[in-house]
C-alpha cells in the first residue's frame, strides 16, 4: 500500500517535493480524490494529498475575486459565493457519482489541474480563462507563483492558464485565485420536442449567433432524456433540444417570449421555470444521463461534428447526449477493449476533434491513451514542458501519456 503524505502547509508541500526531486520519488497528486480515475493509473509508493491545505483565503466579493488553497472543497467556495449572489461562471462539473464515488468531493485545485467547466462553457469558457494566479511547487521541487489577484497583471508566460488542464504532471498548486461574476437573478429553460440529432444541431447553432444571449444548448436522444431528474424532461416521450436563458428578469422574460416563438416552428415547445432550470443543467452538468459502470468517453469537436461522431459509432451499443450546442458528445459504449477506442478516435481525428476516456476499467485505462494522442510537433513541445518543470518525472508520472 502506498504511504499518504499530507502536509497542511504550502511550506510542507515544498518540502515533500523537494525530498521527492531529490531522491527520486515518484508522487501520485490527489486533493479528495474525486478525478482519480482520469487518465491512466498512476503507480507510485507515496501520495501526495493536498486535502489538508484547505480555506478560503481572500474573498473580495467587490472586486470579484477569491483565492483559495488548493485542496479547498469546491462545495465550500460554491456555498460562501452564494452568499453574496456570486459564482464561478465557467459552472465547474462535479464528477464524483459519474466516476462511481460521492459527490461534493471536487477541490478547487483539482478543478484547475482539470480545466473543468459546465454547460457554460460556451459563453463563459472553462477554468483556465478565469484562473488569475497560483502558487505551486515545480517537480524541481522550487516554488513560485504567476499571476496575481488582478485581470491584468500578467508579463511573460502566463503559468497559471499553462497550469490548467495539466492533471497534476506539471506542479502542484498550493493557492489559486480566481475571478468571480455575480450570479443570475433568474435563469430559464426553453424545451423543444422531437428533433433529431443533425436538426437539432443545426437549431442550436442558429440560436446561439442569435440575440437571445443563451448561455447553454444542449440536446438529448429519448433513452438519455428519460435519465433527467426533471419529470417534464423524462416524461417528454421522446429526444429534447434545450436552452438555457439567464440574467435579469425583465430580460430573460422577453427572450424566453422570442425564443419559445422561434421554436415553434420546429415541434412542441414547453418552458422551465428557475427550479427545473436549475435541476436540469445541474444534471446534465454533471453527466447524469450516463452515470454507470460502461466506459465514457468525453469528445469534443465543432458543432455541426457532433452528429458525425455518433452516426459513425452507430451499430455499437452505446448511451450519448450533446453539450455546448454539439460540440460535447457524452458517449458511453459497452466495448471495454481497444476496438470502440479505434472507431471513436477515427471519427474525431476525421472531424479534427479530440476525445478523452472519463471512464473505464484499469485495464482499458492502461490498453488505449485516455487523452487524445497529441501531433507529433505538440507532442514534442509537451514533452518539453514535462522536462523543464518536472526534469525526474516525480509528479502523476504516467497518467496522461505513457512513461511521461
Amino acid at each position: 500500500m502506498a504511504e499518504t503524505l499530507r502536509p497542511e502547509t504550502a511550506d510542507g508541500v515544498l518540502e515533500t517535493v523537494s525530498w521527492a526531486a531529490a531522491e527520486g520519488v515518484p508522487l501520485e497528486i490527489v486533493g479528495l480524490g474525486s478525478k482519480r480515475g482520469i487518465g491512466r493509473p498512476v503507480e507510485t509508493d507515496h501520495v501526495l494529498d493536498l486535502s489538508g491545505l484547505s480555506g478560503i483565503t481572500l474573498y473580495e466579493p467587490d472586486e470579484l475575486v477569491l483565492s483559495a488553497r488548493a485542496g479547498t472543497p469546491l462545495a465550500e467556495i460554491e456555498a460562501a459565493l452564494a452568499e453574496n449572489r456570486q459564482e464561478l461562471a465557467f459552472e465547474p462539473m462535479d464528477m464524483g457519482r459519474v466516476l462511481g464515488g460521492e459527490p461534493g468531493r471536487a477541490t478547487i485545485g483539482g478543478v484547475l489541474a482539470g480545466n473543468i467547466s459546465g454547460p457554460r462553457r460556451i459563453k463563459a469558457g472553462a477554468a483556465r480563462d478565469h484562473v488569475l494566479g497560483v502558487h505551486a511547487v515545480s517537480g524541481r521541487g522550487e516554488a513560485f507563483k504567476s499571476g496575481g489577484r488582478v485581470v491584468k497583471n500578467v508579463t511573460g508566460y502566463d503559468l497559471s492558464k499553462g497550469l490548467a488542464g495539466s492533471w497534476g504532471t506539471l506542479a502542484v498548486a498550493t493557492d489559486v485565485t480566481f475571478k468571480v461574476l455575480p450570479a443570475a437573478e433568474i435563469s430559464e429553460t426553453v424545451m423543444l420536442r422531437g428533433l433529431a440529432d443533425r436538426a437539432a444541431v443545426e437549431v442550436m447553432c442558429g440560436a446561439m449567433g442569435s440575440s437571445w444571449e443563451i448561455s447553454a444548448a444542449a440536446h438529448l436522444p429519448q433513452e438519455a432524456a428519460e435519465r433527467v431528474p426533471v419529470s417534464l424532461v423524462s416524461g417528454a416521450g421522446g429526444p429534447v433540444t434545450l436552452f438555457r436563458l439567464e440574467g435579469f428578469g425583465a430580460s430573460v422574460a422577453y427572450r424566453g417570449d422570442r425564443l419559445f416563438a422561434a421554436l415553434e416552428a420546429h415541434g412542441t415547445v414547453n418552458r422551465l421555470d428557475i427550479d427545473l432550470s436549475s435541476a436540469l443543467w445541474a444534471a446534465l452538468r454533471d453527466v447524469v444521463p450516463l452515470q454507470g459502470e460502461r466506459p465514457l468517453w468525453r469528445v469534443s469537436v465543432a458543432p455541426t461534428s457532433g452528429p458525425d461522431i455518433v452516426a459513425a459509432m452507430a451499430g455499437r451499443d452505446m448511451g450519448y447526449f450533446y453539450d455546448w450546442s454539439g460540440g460535447l458528445v457524452w458517449i458511453e459504449t459497452d466495448e471495454t477493449d481497444d476496438a470502440g477506442e479505434k472507431a471513436l478516435r477515427a471519427a474525431v481525428d476525421a472531424a479534427g476533434g479530440h476525445a478523452a476516456l472519463i471512464r473505464a476499467p484499469e485495464a482499458l485505462r492502461n490498453a488505449v491513451p485516455p487523452f487524445h494522442p497529441q501531433p507529433p510537433a505538440l507532442a514534442a513541445l509537451s514533452h518539453r514542458l514535462k522536462e523543464n518543470f518536472d526534469p525526474k518525472n516525480i509528479l502523476n508520472p504516467g497518467r496522461m501519456v505513457a512513461g511521461v
